[in-house]
């Protein structure tokens, strides 16, 4: 095949290519902001999909990323069109970003394949905008490369170093135990997040960034250069220089999120201590791409493995620290017992040929297979009567003495009911009780909000409990600890056991047998059963019904059951 006759072959040309009226309009209309006609004589056509939005404050830099990615793509002779999608910002949007998702990846995948576009660079940062791009994308299949934000630089208080999130968590749970003041909790404020960038500890903004990584989307470093080093930028260029030839080489995404990828980033997310709510992207991304992925393989592959970061909310350092150390590299080569070496990347590399030669810099960050941080850290899959398909629990972040525990449920309907009690000093709770929170996940919230990591009641925090066993069907921010069971499923919302315990029901967790277990016999489960109903609709028309209607339930990914699997390429036909 000729050169000419590739040419003819990309998408692109399907509307610059032409040489009749349809050409002479595709070609005329982008011209009026000045472009040569040589850039429409079969050079790659670049989209550059960019999530930046003031709404969304960990991406609010993007503008000046975007432009590095451009002189990438000039430089390396492509030719970049930069367009917007729907930005999904965790800190502003209600009732939860994830409700959007779905959404923004619907955004995303139309308007790749409804676009003059041979390759895209994704522009992601914050929580959500992450798996969105990557599942929109994935539905296309073109040569894809994902370019990550970067995490903030640290915070800092009072001469100690404080996390987004992990350290929000920690001072709120400290004004409610009487151990801060309001004005301190204020001051902290502005000294938390004093740079652009995602969220600095290992929350899932970052833990999805190192997935982008450990995935071979990503260029190596892509997860922890902080957002305004430099070094940022040269990623991000040379993600656009990269993108040019990925085209050439007809490198499309799904020659690079194969099985072996994927069970890489599955044993990478345990390495860094990395965010439950990986497992429910992970595996809508695999359901668009068509890998068969399944709960299962969390806890097979990775479960057993060490962590081997010392990072917040699992340790204490945080991501700028992790950068300096070797970042995600470092920690892949400490990994090579485990890893599949073939795994191809977006640079035309494996994985490991990225990693073997990197440097750790700081062994008390990145610490060594032999010697780890902690020991079988990955996310452990719980079963059980209460949890028929599947719940998740992080035990890094948990208090071991609580990973194999009975206690009485204290149930909160929903997270208004939560916010409304459990503050009351007269709620019947110790900290051997264990707190369940229903109705808060795909259906229920709707959108599966992070409210699984609920706040103890301020009569324990005042005896000096930090951690109870807290079981629910949400989510809950990566960058929060504790002993939670969260992605019940089925959820209470959809009839799953979790919406039958009451309180003064006995509920076992056993994190080691892998069990969750009601202590409430099939009988008496049978005629509350019979008593259950079905709780009011979220909407009734728009978006949220149709999500409600259709969404899955988070032992798959919690995806469209309509936008599971890919459409592929295919050129649309003309709009004349």
């Amino acid at each position: 095949m000729t050169d000419a006759t590739k040419k003819l072959t990309r998408r692109s040309q399907a509307w610059f290519g032409r040489q009749d009226r349809d050409g002479f309009i595709y070609r005329s209309w982008v011209k009026n902001r000045g472009i040569p006609h040589d850039q429409f004589d079969g050079r790659p056509v670049i989209g550059i999909c960019n999530t930046y939005s003031e709404l969304t404050p960990c991406n609010s830099h993007f503008r000046a990323l975007a432009e590095q990615v451009k002189i990438g793509i000039w430089e390396a002779g492509g030719f970049p069109l930069e367009f917007p999608v729907m930005s999904l910002g965790e800190t502003l949007l209600r009732p939860t970003a994830m409700l959007y998702r779905n959404l923004a990846s619907m955004d995303v995948e139309e308007s790749i394949r409804a676009n003059p576009l041979d390759g895209v660079v994704l522009l992601m940062g914050c929580d959500k905008t992450t798996p969105a791009l990557l599942m929109g994308a994935s539905s296309v299949d073109v040569p894809t490369i994902g370019v990550s934000g970067g995490p903030m630089l640290s915070g800092k208080y009072r001469g100690r170093e404080i996390g987004s999130g992990t350290g929000v968590w920690q001072m709120s749970e400290d004004v409610r135990g009487g151990k801060m003041t309001q004005e301190e909790f204020f001051e902290a404020e502005s000294c938390m997040h004093r740079s652009h960038g995602h969220c600095m500890t290992m929350g899932t903004a970052s833990t999805m960034a190192s997935m982008v990584e450990a995935l071979g989307v990503g260029l190596p470093h892509n997860a922890a250069i902080p957002a305004v080093d430099a070094r940022r930028n040269v990623l991000a260029r040379s993600a656009g220089r990269r993108i040019v030839d990925m085209v050439k080489e007809d490198l499309v995404l799904s020659k690079i999120l194969t099985r072996q990828a994927f069970e890489n980033a599955i044993r990478v997310n345990a390495a860094i201590g990395g965010s439950t709510n990986a497992v429910i992207h992970l595996l809508a991304i695999a359901g668009r791409i068509g890998v068969k992925l399944d709960l299962k393989d969390w806890d097979h592959i990775g479960q057993q493995l060490p962590c081997l970061v010392d990072l917040q909310p699992s340790g204490k350092y945080l991501m700028e620290d992790f950068y300096y150390a070797g970042g995600l590299p470092a920690v892949i080569r400490q990994m090579e017992s485990v890893i599949d070496k073939t795994a191809l990347t977006a640079n035309g590399n494996t994985l490991w040929d990225n990693c073997k030669d990197a440097p750790n810099w700081n062994a008390d960050v990145i610490h060594t297979f032999d010697a780890p941080f902690k020991e079988a850290a990955g996310i452990a899959i719980l079963k059980g009567n209460l949890a028929p398909d599947g719940a998740v629990i992080k035990p890094s972040a948990a208090t071991p003495e609580l990973l194999k525990h009975r206690g009485r449920a204290v149930v909160f309907e929903n997270s208004d009911d939560l916010h409304r009690r459990i503050d009351d000093e007269d709620l019947d709770v110790d900290e051997t009780c264990v707190l369940v929170l229903k109705n808060c996940g795909p259906k229920g919230y709707p959108g599966m909000g992070e409210a699984g990591n609920m706040p103890l009641p301020p009569k324990v925090l005042r005896k000096g409990i930090t951690d109870m066993v807290r079981v629910s069907d949400a989510r809950m921010s990566g960058t929060a600890y504790g002993t939670v069971v969260l992605h019940v499923a089925p959820e209470a919302a959809a009839g799953g056991p979790l919406a039958l315990v009451q309180n003064g029901d006995f509920i076992e967790l056993d994190v080691e047998a892998r069990r969750l277990h009601l202590d409430v016999s099939d009988e008496e489960l049978a005629r509350r059963r019979a008593a259950w109903q079905q709780p009011e609709p979220a909407a009734t028309r728009g978006w949220i019904k149709l999500y409600v209607d259709h969404v899955q339930q988070a032992n798959l990914g919690a995806d469209l059951d309509f936008l599971v699997g890919k459409s592929g390429a295919y050129v649309p036909k003309d709009n004349h």
